[in-house]
């Protein structure tokens, strides 16, 4: 039996007050301007990006060995519920409260969701109700944490985890949300194109499971050369499906209305995924190597986080060579990641960091007025080199940033909680010696 824990339940059952001090109460609904069509799409595209979060939970719970399925999706599990909650005190309000120099939102503008049912439309999505918006930006905020997991399979602390997850949205993920998506932003008054959170989600989970891989050093299992077979490919494969699936929702909600719009980042999404799927396992093929399962669900997912940034503002045909070009660039750097003595346990940088810094590119060079409205400097394949000198300036911004503050996080939390499990607990396996769970073949 392990050493009681009272703080956590007392910090819950203290937020649980604070929503009997402040709650909410709206005084007037705000109906006028509100699309029900809009309004139903966005409904639905937060259910869909909700399932992104299960889905990535099999998709890396497949990949490990059989001693750490369990842990490894409880991880991103946990992070609906702790992110749930966080985002209604004071997340939403971090990332798109009133504008703090155009890094951090106001705390007091949403806190504990006062002044949301009851607000005006997001300005940015003036047709569905501010608390769809909210709970549509929850799910992003909520799977960002959840991909850095990756990275720190198999030996981190559970409860380490937990606290560095908290320090990570508050510190990382909800300034670059505003500095990107806030009207008042850094970043989007820049210039930069972020359509669904390329540089928001997948560039900062990269770079953060970089961090993370650095800091917690290698398992013992890889220092030894061990090799442990992932545990269950076809939940790899299962976890690609839902994240295929909610992926329409990440992507064609980020329209914020059922418009035409929508209806191209949709295609557009469906496409790279494919193109990047069929670009790794052929890539591997060209090797020498048997076409796999694992390889063309890494490579559909990778096809899907290139595409993030760019889906509404690029062409169907596009999306297939950005899709291509991610899977053979990320293939690449993974293989180069096996070579070294870095232990990222499931490829998080090569696949979701590298593969958002693709996608940040493409923008830059694919960006068309034709597609949408919103581009002010189209691409450099349009003859134009702002944007493309822009988001080249924002990638190392964004860059150093996510990792240098991640790096940093980690620093911070393993002095006040261990980051890494003991050998004995990383040789038994997270799923025993932090939950006291198995899988029954695992007995």
């Amino acid at each position: 039996m392990q050493k009681k824990s009272y703080l956590p339940l007392i910090l819950l059952l203290f937020v649980s007050v604070l929503g009997v001090i402040f709650p909410a109460v709206p005084k007037t609904i705000v109906t006028e301007g509100i699309n029900s069509g809009d309004t139903a799409w966005m409904l639905v595209s937060a259910a869909l990006v909700l399932l992104m979060t299960p889905g990535l939970a099999y998709f890396y719970g497949g990949m490990v060995n059989n001693k750490n399925v369990i842990s490894t999706m409880l991880q991103s599990f946990i992070a609906m519920g702790v992110i749930s909650i966080l985002w209604v005190v004071v997340g939403f309000s971090l990332a798109f409260g009133d504008d703090i120099g155009g890094f951090i939102g106001n705390p007091t503008t949403f806190f504990m969701f006062n002044n949301v049912l009851d607000g005006k439309p997001w300005p940015l999505a003036a047709t569905v109700p501010l608390v769809v918006f909210a709970f549509f930006q929850l799910k992003f905020a909520m799977i960002t944490p959840a991909l850095v997991t990756g990275s720190m399979a198999e030996r981190i602390n559970f409860k380490s985890y937990v606290l560095f997850m908290v320090l990570f949205s508050l510190v990382v993920y909800t300034p670059l949300a505003h500095m990107t998506w806030h009207p008042d932003g850094f970043l989007f008054k820049l210039g930069v194109l972020d359509f669904a959170g390329g540089t928001v989600v997948h560039m900062s989970a990269g770079w953060a499971a970089l961090a993370g891989a650095l800091y917690l050093k290698r398992r013992k299992s890889q220092v030894e050369s061990s090799y442990f077979p992932p545990a269950n490919i076809p939940f790899v494969l299962l976890g690609t499906g839902l994240l295929w699936f909610g992926w329409f929702g990440f992507n064609a909600g980020s329209a914020v209305g059922a418009t035409p719009l929508a209806a191209s980042a949709f295609a557009t999404t469906n496409t790279a995924a494919a193109a990047a799927g069929l670009g790794w396992v052929l890539f591997d093929a060209s090797k020498g190597k048997k076409v796999s399962a694992l390889g063309f669900a890494i490579g559909a997912v990778v096809g899907l986080v290139a595409i993030t940034p760019a889906a509404g503002f690029v062409t169907i045909p596009t999306s297939i060579f950005i899709g291509s070009i991610a899977g053979i660039i990320s293939n690449t750097v993974a293989h180069l990641r096996t070579k070294s003595t870095l232990d990222d346990t499931l490829d998080v940088f090569p696949c979701h960091g590298v593969g958002g810094m693709v996608g940040m590119v493409m923008t830059g060079i694919f960006a068309s007025k034709g597609i949408n409205s919103a581009v002010v400097d189209e691409g450099l394949a349009f003859g134009d080199t702002k944007l493309f000198f822009i988001h080249l300036l924002a990638l190392v911004i964004v860059s150093v940033f996510a990792f240098g503050a991640s790096y940093l996080l980690l620093i911070v939390t393993n002095a006040i909680l261990p980051l890494r499990v003991s050998e004995e607990d990383e040789k038994v396996g997270l799923d025993v010696s932090q939950h006291d769970e198995f899988l029954v073949d695992a007995a």
